[in-house]
């Protein structure tokens, strides 16, 4: 039989000698000067957000109660309010006045302020408005020389977290260790004197009023342009307008470019009983405070001259 032979020309023979001696491909080094770029433009975007548009904020005191926890963590927006020198990140910059679309903020804002001798924010509620007489009679708001609305209420319900500690290691709640109850259930709460108090737009919120302290009388003043007067909910406990500076309050009405946002919400919250171990946080968590909001109800606003 005759063999079939094909028409293509066979392969060439490879020389083995030049394959040997092709050099290897380098190995391609790390980029470091593209790594560090990369790592730089991402820390300017954590710090872009966390200056322009939202930050994490957490609670470490009493003052806000009963409406904030020690233990809340919280959003708080940076731009209902515009931009100043309070807004940027760890106030990185010199303190200044300026303003960048500057808005009053209104009746009943939850707002974080950076106190002139102080460079950490604390957070306190907006009561009275630039051009706004106020006072402070027997623990009750005088606005515009009419008594706001300040009504006694339910007692508020906090959770005994003996866990929690506070400013010098004490624990938090030792102020109202009088209102300490324990339920059927045989979970125990701090059960204050609550007040239901609302400002002329209709803001509406509890405060906790238990003591006749030197902060429950004030005369009145008025609060200049471009300044918000600013108090906390627990008002026996929080060092705030109605305090001077070397008492660590804000020493009277506060200018609106040292306003550095609005809390908007509570994100999640912890008793005090975690540890570094984050499967510890599971445990510690508060039911039914998670994506709390935190702007006041609002009941009919009701008419107040100035």
């Amino acid at each position: 039989m005759s063999q079939e032979i094909s028409g293509d020309p066979p392969p060439e023979p490879i020389d083995q000698t030049e394959a040997a001696e092709a050099p290897p491909t380098p190995a391609r080094g790390v980029d470091w000067l593209g790594e560090v770029r990369g790592l730089v433009f991402m820390l300017l975007a954590v710090l872009a957000f966390h200056s322009f548009v939202a930050k994490p904020f957490y609670i470490p005191s009493i003052s806000m109660m009963p409406n904030l926890l020690v233990g809340d963590r919280l959003v708080v927006t940076k731009y209902p309010f515009g931009w100043n020198w309070s807004s940027i990140s760890f106030h990185i910059l010199p303190r200044g006045t300026w303003r960048l679309f500057g808005r009053t903020p209104e009746y009943g804002d939850i707002v974080i302020v950076v106190p002139p001798n102080r460079r950490e924010d604390l957070i306190k509620r907006v009561v009275a408005l630039p051009g706004d007489r106020i006072a402070v009679v027997n623990g009750q708001i005088v606005l515009n020389g009419k008594a706001v609305p300040h009504e006694l209420d339910t007692p508020a319900s906090i959770p005994a977290d003996d866990d929690l500690r506070c400013e010098g290691g004490m624990p938090c709640y030792l102020a109202f260790a009088p209102f300490r109850v324990r339920r059927p259930s045989g979970r125990e709460f701090y059960e204050p004197p609550t007040f239901r108090e609302t400002l002329p737009n209709g803001a509406t919120y509890d405060v906790i009023d238990h003591l006749d302290e030197p902060l429950d009388h004030m005369p009145e003043i008025t609060v200049p342009k471009d300044h918000v007067f600013l108090m906390g909910d627990n008002r026996d406990h929080s060092a705030d307008s109605r305090a001077p500076l070397w008492e660590n309050g804000l020493g009277g009405p506060v200018p609106l470019s040292d306003i550095g946002g609005r809390a908007e919400f509570i994100t999640f919250s912890l008793d005090g009983s975690e540890t570094w171990n984050p499967l510890s946080w599971l445990r510690a968590l508060r039911p039914g405070r998670n994506w709390r909001s935190l702007r006041p109800d609002m009941a009919p606003a009701r008419t107040i001259q100035r």
